[in-house]
């Protein structure tokens, strides 16, 4: 097993929990959106890399606010670092297919 699947393995429960997380303009999780690049984990602290789907987002704080309550609700975890990138920027290739399946739904997608 080399160190990403063992980082992968580790962090799956968080991935899973911030399914849980939705847009706030969209019913469609952030990890669905492809909002969420990364997430690490070392001892009590998860460190988030992720993005937006665009630099004027008005919903930053919220979002945010909303995966830090969530990864706060694992108990081993007591602190939540967020660092948001633009590089890679987001693009509608980074919507999973459940994600892709919501927009087509709601009529955003065709």
């Amino acid at each position: 097993m080399n160190e990403t699947t063992i980082n992968a393995q580790a962090t799956a429960k968080y991935w899973n929990a911030l399914k849980e997380v939705m847009d706030p303009e969209f019913p469609i999780s952030v990890v669905d959106m492809g909002l969420i690049y990364e997430i690490m984990k070392n001892k009590n602290q998860l460190e988030v890399r992720m993005t937006y789907t665009s630099t004027g987002c008005a919903c930053m704080q919220w979002i945010e606010s909303d995966i830090k309550e969530r990864l706060l609700k694992e108990e081993e975890i007591n602190d939540v670092n967020i660092q948001v990138v633009w590089d890679p920027p987001w693009t509608v290739n980074n919507l999973s297919e459940e994600g892709k399946k919501m927009l087509k739904h709601w009529g955003v997608s065709s």
